[in-house]
């Protein structure tokens, strides 16, 4: 059997949404902790990052069958070339979802049923395209649900430092999926899919610089309330020189500085881990 259609259809061979998701777990992870996080819950939600953003790509291809064909982006994708069939990849979805759930014995009760609801969002997320302009919105609550999760899990409730770290994450995913709508927004607005690239229209790039804005003054006043060292400012700063090196590509609408735009995202979630470790 080939298995290479099975690995592109879990997106194992593009791991940059992975790290996009593994990022605020990271981030939750060592704050929630005071920067001293139990290496078995590491392990725990790094393999949880890892199986649902699988599952997560599985279901919205499943999904998006019939849509991915007319797009350029993703016209290739297994199941839109019928390279894997409908019923294989519902059997491999189902058998990330079994691994996913395998990891509830290491969770306390209150953590499970916020894992719930992380998987709630997972399956609704591709549907939202087709009935609202904010898709992107539920992306970014299944992206940072994590960090309601890690809190849960090691504080025993989300604090409000949980739900403010939520809140940053949020506003992130919104940014860097609106760069990537941004690529697929022509042949979206053709096929009829919505997204907030589309909904924001010639306000995109406004809105975008606005968002990296509000997100650098959010870095900036989480440190100054706790009171953190002077390299999380310094790291900071630099994650605004990451931010302005991605307005110098996205600002130019064009598909491929769009998705360069996204892809340096990674190198941002770095960055503010490591700021995080040097509080």
């Amino acid at each position: 059997m080939n298995i290479q259609p099975y690995w592109r259809l879990m997106r194992l061979d593009k791991p940059i949404g992975t790290f996009l998701l593994l990022w605020p777990t990271l981030w939750a992870l060592w704050l929630a902790s005071n920067g001293k996080p139990d290496w078995v819950t590491v392990i725990v939600f790094v393999l949880g990052v890892i199986l649902m953003r699988a599952a997560g790509c599985v279901i919205n291809d499943i999904a998006d069958r019939n849509i991915d064909c007319h797009v350029k982006r993703t016209q290739n994708r297994p199941l839109a070339q019928k390279q894997i069939s409908v019923r294989n990849a519902v059997m491999v979805c189902g058998i990330l979802l079994m691994l996913s759930a395998s990891l509830f014995i290491f969770l306390t009760p209150y953590t499970r049923w916020q894992a719930l609801i992380a998987v709630t969002l997972a399956l609704i997320y591709p549907w939202m395209k087709r009935y609202t302009h904010l898709p992107q919105c539920v992306l970014a609550a299944a992206f940072n649900w994590a960090i309601v999760m890690v809190y849960a899990q090691i504080q025993g409730s989300v604090s409000a430092a949980g739900f403010y770290l939520f809140i940053l994450g949020f506003i992130w995913t919104v940014l860097y999926d609106t760069q990537y709508g941004m690529v697929d927004r022509d042949d979206d607005v053709r096929i009829g899919v919505k997204s907030t690239a589309i909904l924001f229209g010639r306000q995109d790039v406004l809105i975008l610089n606005s968002m990296h804005v509000l997100l650098l003054l959010g870095w900036i006043a989480m440190g100054i309330y706790a009171q953190y060292q002077l390299g999380y400012y310094v790291l900071i700063l630099f994650s605004g020189l990451l931010a302005y090196q991605q307005y110098r590509l996205y600002r130019t609408r064009q598909e491929v500085d769009c998705f360069r735009a996204f892809k340096q995202n990674f190198w941002y979630g770095l960055v503010i881990f490591v700021a995080i470790l040097f509080r």
